[in-house]
């Protein structure tokens, strides 16, 4: 999503409804202007450290664009785990995710005016150059709609509009002859039919060569799409009309528009996630600012700065004003039910509505703009990047984070709307986590699981279009860019468009006939150019001081909890107690839960019992910091019930030249040493020989010292690991004999003991499916020695380090599961931490009357003369709470095993319930592999 920033004469307002000209020139940007009216109170940057990080992103750009350009091209994507290029059909499907490749050099084409922007002009002739020579887009192949449209439609236009440009400048680009244009105008022609639908939304996919429902196009079938796949077209296709005259385009990409908006729902102006694009009808109810929705509300509002037809404006006001009323919790965005708007869809947001501050710094809402981005700062500060999705609590939901751009995009222009300095610190955070967690030798790697640091082999085109424009535009000086910024409106994927296209070519009809706005109020709607001086008071410290209170917001998701705690120790009075501090034989810790209603009862098995009674603590604000200690006793037995579970584990390559940058998600054993609670196992790695290491080892030579690799199959794992063991082998990791087999595709599992006890077993054992496994083989082969490294997760890297490790980092606590329960019963019982196998946890709610005013919640405890928690990290208040009103939700989230000897923690649940919970993450995955993942 992003609009450029920059704003000329925006100290006073535009007339209302002023000539759009006028309009185009001044308010589309008028917003970057505050820039000059205050500075926060952070410290502000030197010029020269701005320019030695904005000089930070040109070198990560050349790292990521040459790989492409050497491993890849003139494949869509480079693949920088394997060092080469992505080619649809020559991998595994990842279904959906795939239709953004249509054999048309997708990387090169998404990266043109990326070029320009880096004033990398040279490398934009030539890159010109290959895309008239080699890309081909009457390709035999099934692609998005969607993503043709913002990727290479948008990176052609936006190549043609830098390329015309710099032919004026009169330097490079003299031979150009609106080659690119002719290119886009073609691609233009290949997507129309896609429309041809009684509705007028396109269908999702479409063959470039065959059209659609032809046998051999084999799509148009389809009956579903989401709204921002039918609601993202009119930037790119009214250019391309304005550009070539062809009004065709932007007819076909308003009716879309125009449709949409008249089956939004009437009592709550909010639009669902997925619609029939044949009957009208809502398939998908749910609506919010995330997957499937997300660009369509941003086009609205550029269509009204890129084109100047105010019925756009006043269909973005009203869904605005929507999505004010009932999506946004500050600092949350949370999807509700379109026709129950007050009732939320679910507890947990994806990594897509980072784009939302930025859109509200375009229209001119910089307060909740900056609540929600500081909010997920947090987020980022605690897991280095930001995951697929997370809860109302800040755990991770779905942990993937593929170098999404968005958060760098609100980055950036809420930089230039309040010119805090604060924001470029944020960016070189962000700068520092690419470079120390993703980087690679052969470019990016997506993460595959933001808990562990394990890498994907994927590296999105959109990570070139965006991340890096958006990065540098942050720390550059208007000298620093070759043209004026200000002049360009940006796409979706940050493709530029020139605003002199709202006077050009002007055939379309501004105002839609079809619609009836005498229902809409229009009085609070904005026809002016905000005033900087009053969007953004003159008070050095507005911003610090509306991003204060969210600091906490993530290590203690309850802010009330927060100021009870901060206020507390200002009065000089005690914290409350923690249930993670509490010892069953401590004085001081029964009178505090005798004050907070809490009882100890001695049970006959040597137990101890909580109970709390709300109507027996000394106050209101006691009985509330009972019922907080009583749901983490709660929280720290579902933890300790989990860790019983065994989580994923990582191989880290460490030896020249990978550094501990190549890390590998990999499966755990249920046997030998446990990484989780010991210090990691470093060595290099050796075949062992036999190479199913099913019987005594040949090579005992080979593999003493170092950590063995071993082929599955044809014994029991745990038979394996002795054989290596026996050979002085410190480690070993088993490669999965399956040719093929990735955990990109495969669920992962643990390995399994033989039912017999494998105590005797000392050494780490991990399991890496076979793409896995391969890169390891295949840097032997190159380099011979290989070092590796074994932990729970991985370890952080210098990017020039070359050999010495870094301190291990704790292990991060995994998504923690519990019952929804009810603060007026609660019981749990905890038993010895010394014998965790032979434990016998139980979380159970108990039911009781709502008209029930003895609120009791009872825990049962082993008594013990230390800290019961000692051996966990535990976030108990820090990982969730709830209020006196009743109000504590969890998630669950349940990997399962592949191994159907194994179970990774499976809870006992209704059928109907479990079925209704995997339908809602199908469904909302698929929508959001739709939209970029």
């Amino acid at each position: 999503m992003s609009e450029a920033g920059g704003g000329r004469g925006c100290g006073s307002s535009v007339p209302q409804r002023a000539p759009w000209s006028l309009v185009a020139a001044t308010a589309a940007f008028c917003l970057v202007s505050a820039t000059s009216v205050w500075t926060a109170g952070a410290a502000p940057m030197s010029r020269e450290e701005r320019q030695k990080l904005g000089n930070q992103v040109l070198e990560m750009f050349d790292h990521a664009y040459g790989n492409y350009m050497e491993h890849a091209y003139p494949a869509d994507e480079l693949m920088p785990l394997t060092c080469r290029g992505r080619v649809r059909g020559q991998e595994p499907s990842r279904g959906d995710v795939d239709d953004a490749l249509g054999k048309f050099s997708l990387t090169l084409i998404d990266s043109l005016d990326t070029l320009v922007v880096l004033n990398k002009t040279k490398e934009f002739e030539d890159a010109v150059r290959k895309v008239l020579r080699d890309v081909n887009l009457d390709n035999d192949v099934v692609v998005s709609v969607f993503e043709t449209n913002i990727r290479v439609l948008g990176g052609l236009l936006g190549g043609h509009s830098l390329a015309i440009m710099l032919k004026e400048k009169g330097e490079y680009m003299q031979w150009y002859n609106d080659e690119l244009l002719q290119m886009a105008k073609q691609l233009g022609y290949k997507l129309l039919p896609a429309f041809n639908t009684t509705s007028g939304l396109p269908y999702p996919r479409i063959n470039l060569k065959f059209g659609i429902r032809k046998p051999e196009a084999r799509t148009g079938t389809e009956t579903d799409t989401c709204t921002a796949c039918a609601g993202t077209l009119i930037l790119e296709f009214a250019a391309l009309s304005r550009f070539t005259g062809a009004t065709i385009f932007e007819e076909y990409a308003r009716k879309a528009l125009d449709f949409l908006w008249e089956k939004r729902q009437r009592s709550s102006n909010l639009v669902g996630v997925t619609i029939n694009i044949h009957t009208g009808d809502w398939v998908r109810k749910d609506s919010g600012v995330g997957a499937g929705i997300d660009s369509y509300y941003e086009y609205l509002l550029k269509a009204y700065v890129l084109l100047g037809d105010d019925s756009f404006l006043e269909r973005f006001n009203t869904h605005y004003d929507a999505i004010m009323r009932y999506i946004s919790q500050p600092p949350l965005l949370l999807d509700v039910h379109i026709h129950k708007p007050m009732l939320n869809a679910r507890t947990w947001m994806d990594a897509l509505l980072a784009f939302f501050p930025g859109l509200q710094v375009l229209k001119g809402d910089i307060r909740p703009a900056i609540e929600t981005h500081e909010m997920l700062y947090q987020v980022i500060k605690k897991h280095n990047f930001l995951p697929e999705a997370f809860t109302t609590d800040f755990r991770v939901h779905w942990a993937q984070h593929p170098l999404r751009p968005e958060f760098a995009e609100s980055t950036y222009f809420l930089y230039k709307a309040t010119g805090d300095p604060y924001y470029l610190e944020v960016g070189k955070t962000l700068i520092e986590n690419l470079n120390k967690y993703a980087r690679v030798p052969c470019g990016f790697a997506a993460m595959k699981d933001v808990r562990t640091g394990s890498h994907e082999d994927r590296m999105d085109s959109f990570f070139l279009a965006e991340m890096f424009k958006y990065l540098y535009l942050l720390f550059a000086d208007k000298e620093d860019i070759i043209f004026d910024i200000e002049d360009y409106i940006f796409t979706t994927e940050a493709h530029l468009l020139p605003l002199w296209l709202s006077t050009t070519n002007q055939s379309i009809s501004k105002k839609n006939t079809t619609s009836d706005y005498t229902e809409l109020d229009d009085s609070n709607f904005d026809w002016t150019c905000p005033n900087t001086q009053i969007l953004f008071p003159n008070d050095p410290l507005y911003a610090q001081s509306i991003r204060e209170p969210l600091k906490n917001v993530v290590d203690k998701s309850c802010p009330r909890g927060i100021i009870r705690v901060e206020e507390s120790f200002r009065s000089g009075a005690k914290p409350p107690l923690r249930a993670r501090d509490f010892m069953a034989t401590n004085s001081e810790h029964l009178e505090i839960l005798k004050k907070m209603g809490v009882s100890l009862i001695h049970l006959k098995d040597g137990r101890v019992q909580l109970v709390q009674h709300a109507i027996q603590a000394a106050s209101s604000i006691d009985a509330e910091d009972g019922l907080r200690f009583m749901q983490e006793m709660i929280e720290l037995s579902s933890q300790q019930q989990k860790e019983q579970q065994l989580p994923p584990r990582a191989v880290q390559i460490v030896s020249h030249p990978f550094f501990g940058r190549v890390v590998l998600t990999a499966g755990p054993a249920q046997f030998g040493l446990d990484l989780s609670k010991h210090k990691e196992t470093r060595g290099f790695v050796a075949s062992s020989k036999p190479y199913n290491g099913c019987s005594e080892l040949t090579n005992p030579e080979a593999v003493m010292g170092k950590i063995a690799l071993i082929q599955r199959g044809q014994c029991m794992f745990a038979e394996k690991a002795r054989n290596i063991q026996n050979a002085g082998a410190i480690g070993g990791i088993v490669i999965d004999d399956n040719e093929g087999s990735s955990s990109d595709t495969a669920p992962l599992f643990q390995m399994a003991g033989d039912g017999k006890d494998t105590d005797d077993i000392k050494i780490p054992m991990l399991f890496l499916f076979s793409k896995e496994g391969s890169i390891i083989l295949d840097a032997i082969r190159e380099y011979e020695e290989v070092e590796v490294l074994l932990s729970d997760k991985a370890k952080d890297r210098d990017p020039d380090m070359e050999s010495e490790e870094q301190p291990s980092s704790e292990n991060d606590s995994q998504d923690q599961s519990a019952e929804q329960i009810t603060p007026s019963s609660q019981e749990v019982d905890l038993v010895d931490q010394e014998s965790p196998e032979e434990s016998s946890l139980n979380s159970e709610p108990e039911s009781s009357s709502p008209a029930d005013t003895d609120n009791a919640a009872s825990v049962s405890a082993s008594e013990q003369n230390s800290n019961p928690m000692e051996n966990h990290e535990t976030t108990s208040l820090d990982g969730e709470c709830t209020d006196l009103d009743n109000q504590l939700q969890e998630q669950s989230e349940t990997e399962e095993d592949s191994n159907p000897n194994v179970s990774w923690g499976k809870k006992v649940q209704p059928i109907d319930s479990i079925l209704a919970d995997w339908n809602e993450d199908i469904e909302a995955f698929e929508m959001m592999e739709k939209d970029e993942l």
